[in-house]
């Protein structure tokens, strides 16, 4: 992959890709791609690392405004912005903090926000069987900020619900006000 740096530096035209500056940037590029796309390396079961819990509760858990940081696979530019989970219990809760990892394992790939919406709802749900649970990722887009059609301010918000998130309207308002408030 450091090669492949170098001659994409080299291919820019008016650069040097050996002056100075740019000598250690190949490496620097590569180890910043690996740690951009490490969630490939990583898997559901060994993320969660047993923090699932037995709940005595139906109320709803949210973890919301977790900090997420992808790359467009489309131009490889970064989206960045928040997640918001909420879920249900059924008999079974997680950790909190295993939601956020979870967010970041698919986060580290290259993505879509849509997929990644999708995902993280469909792991999360998969390992919780919860009576419901909703993903919204609210994120702005660097191929559209800084190219193509060049909207600043602009934000994408995708939404992803399942179980009662998805079949009950109430439910459903219940969790978009909390995570609005």
């Amino acid at each position: 992959m450091e090669n492949n740096f170098r001659s994409l530096l080299g291919a820019i035209v008016g650069e040097n890709a050996s002056r100075p500056g740019l000598k250690k940037t190949p490496k620097r590029a590569e180890d910043m791609f690996r740690f951009l796309t490490s969630g490939y390396d990583l898997d559901l079961k060994r993320v969660i690392n047993g923090a699932l819990f037995d709940a005595n509760t139906d109320g709803m858990v949210i973890v919301k405004d977790i900090e997420c940081y992808s790359l467009c696979e489309h131009h490889l530019l970064p989206f960045f912005g928040k997640v918001h989970v909420g879920y249900i219990p059924d008999g079974k809760m997680i950790g909190l903090s295993k939601i956020a990892r979870v967010v970041d394992m698919f986060a580290r790939r290259l993505q879509v926000q849509e997929r990644l919406g999708q995902e993280i709802c469909d792991a999360l749900y998969s390992i919780l069987k919860p009576v419901g649970i909703g993903v919204v990722i609210e994120a702005n887009h660097l191929c559209m900020m800084m190219r193509g059609v060049e909207k600043q301010h602009s934000a994408a918000i995708t939404s992803h619900m399942r179980g009662n998130f998805k079949r009950d309207p109430r439910t459903r308002e219940e969790f978009l006000s909390l995570i609005r408030a």
